[in-house]
């Protein structure tokens, strides 16, 4: 009888064991998704290069990270409906004004910029000697075939060049693709040294590998320079006040984000390349995050 009762005891006790643990588990998952951030990643070489560097640092941190791939509209539609976390790409004052103007109550964008120094407007190769403004286009219509070659259609910078083609009554059509194909025509259009205007900015790393130049903009459709900032959902905060406090530490210059997106570019990996360059840049990511 006493072997008995020692069994069924043993059984109470793995069974009390066993539901200890799976109380663990569920805590313990709990805090891991307390952890997870979601990010939202275009397929701009900017946005490629500085969501994977977050993703590196955070997941450093204890954090799981997911990028998502989506295009500007959907992202700030995510954002708003909280299905997404965080974008680390806003351009203001100008770019992503129709984004800012449509979600301000219902999306937290960020006071705290992370690039001062970006540049849009419409480029050419330098070798177009004759065509230097925005206001020279329509008399060379014929060399470029009446066409603009442009990258995603939500992007915020589409829309600001649809608003220049009006504002310089311009006989172009905008094509929309994606930047991946637009920089494929660059290329084709500069090896054959042919004619291309398309819609660029800086910084990228488009401009170190071809001589290319910004056309003059005299009524300023794209504005001046433009500022970079972050967007997180309702609520991102409270939820992760450290994290929240990092993306505001953050700051770059020119050769840092040039020297980042040349990293991400070049590795098989972009993941592998950000995580190389932030090993090169620990000083820097400690005043972010530390």
């Amino acid at each position: 009888m006493n072997k008995w009762k020692n069994y069924i005891f043993a059984l109470l006790m793995v069974a009390l064991l066993t539901a200890c643990g799976s109380t663990n588990q569920e805590t313990n998952s709990e805090q891991t998704a307390t952890k997870e951030i979601t990010i939202g990643q275009i397929l701009w070489a900017e946005n490629i290069a500085v969501t994977n560097m977050w993703k590196a640092i955070l997941e450093e941190k204890g954090y799981s990270v997911q990028l998502n791939l989506l295009d500007m509209g959907v992202t700030m539609s995510a954002l708003d409906g909280g299905e997404l976390d965080v974008s680390l790409e806003v351009w203001l004052p100008v770019q992503d004004a129709n984004y800012l103007e449509r979600y301000q109550d219902t999306v937290n964008f960020s006071e705290a910029t992370w690039f001062d120094n970006a540049k849009v407007g419409l480029v050419v190769p330098t070798y177009l000697k004759e065509i230097n403004s925005v206001e020279h286009l329509n008399a060379h219509k014929e060399l470029f075939d009446g066409k603009i070659i442009g990258f995603d259609p939500g992007a915020g910078t589409m829309e600001v060049t649809e608003q220049l083609i009006k504002d310089y009554q311009l006989e172009f059509d905008l094509l929309a693709s994606s930047e991946p194909a637009m920089l494929g025509a660059v290329a084709s259009a500069i090896g054959k040294e042919e004619a291309i205007v398309v819609p660029l900015w800086s910084p990228h790393w488009v401009f170190s590998r071809y001589d290319l130049k910004f056309l003059e903009d005299p009524q300023n459709t794209f504005g001046g320079i433009e500022k970079i900032h972050h967007a997180t959902r309702h609520g991102f905060e409270e939820d992760y006040p450290e994290v929240s406090q990092w993306f505001k530490n953050w700051k770059m210059n020119d050769q840092q984000i040039g020297e980042l997106i040349d990293y991400v570019e070049t590795a098989e990996d972009p993941l592998e390349g950000a995580k190389k360059w932030i090993e090169e840049n620990r000083e820097l990511i400690n005043e972010w995050v530390n």
